[in-house]
């Protein structure tokens, strides 16, 4: 199977691993009611899907019912009828970032950063630090809901990682990579706290979460980069293209048809 086809099918199994996911149609809504942000609670189609109108109306509710933002990702060649119906229905094209992946020979080394430290997080403070460094990273205000901190936790149960990087003992990055599935990982949720940018840490970082994953055995760790200056640092870790995602999401506004 081609690595841009595994990356689809390990999202699409996590999905429907989720406890909280809901089947619509060709659809596996991945909702987590825990996290309301648009990146924790989305759709992916089946392979080679035909939505009709009447299966995506039913989605859309789905989502709105729950007080999200109907939003898909996935890999457009994976179902490519599914843009041009999602297109009629409404959808806007948020970005089509790139996919990324590094296998275990192309993983290189980072710079030493003066003063940094990263570790698994164990104690319920590390939990907590490491959340909340991701939920401010990814424009979040005051504290963490829960959400960021049990999936680090899950993450950590089901034997993907979690990482808190503290500078000089004060939580300056977060991330992990998921529960892996056929040896696919995706490193996602990294955060860097404002004060700490553009230091080396967030390359140290997912460097230290992408050996880590290869240590517990996975073959393949794969994400998606924020923008290409995130790109470019994760190429200076390891990882080259695959494929391209597609994010696509419908204005609450709107509706379908």
């Amino acid at each position: 199977m081609p690595l841009d086809a595994e990356v689809q099918t390990h999202a699409r199994t996590l999905a429907l691993r989720s406890p909280d996911h809901l089947r619509v149609g060709p659809f596996t809504f991945r909702h987590n009611p825990g996290w309301e942000i648009k990146y924790a609670n989305y759709a992916i189609p089946d392979r080679d899907a035909e939505p009709t109108a009447a299966e995506l109306d039913a989605l859309i509710a789905a989502f709105r019912e729950r007080d999200r933002m109907p939003r898909l990702e996935y890999l457009p060649g994976w179902a490519p009828a599914v843009e041009r119906a999602l297109l009629a229905a409404g959808f806007t094209v948020e970005n089509r970032p790139p996919v990324l992946a590094c296998v275990p020979g192309g993983l290189l080394p980072t710079r030493p950063v003066d003063g940094l430290a990263i570790a698994e997080p164990a104690t319920d403070a590390e939990f907590g630090a490491a959340a909340l460094v991701q939920h401010h990273g990814f424009g979040g205000t005051g504290e963490a809901g829960g959400g960021e901190a049990a999936w680090l936790r899950a993450a950590v149960a089901g034997g993907g990682v979690a990482a808190l990087a503290t500078l000089d003992g004060v939580p300056a990055g977060a991330g992990g990579c998921s529960l892996p599935v056929d040896g696919l990982t995706e490193l996602s949720g990294l955060a860097v706290a404002d004060g700490f940018r553009r230091r080396g840490i967030g390359a140290a970082l997912s460097a230290h979460l992408t050996a880590t994953a290869f240590e517990r055995g996975c073959r393949v760790v794969w994400l998606e980069p924020g923008d290409a200056d995130v790109e470019r640092i994760y190429a200076g870790v390891g990882f080259r293209r695959v494929g391209e995602k597609l994010n696509i999401s419908l204005d609450p506004d709107r509706s379908a048809g």
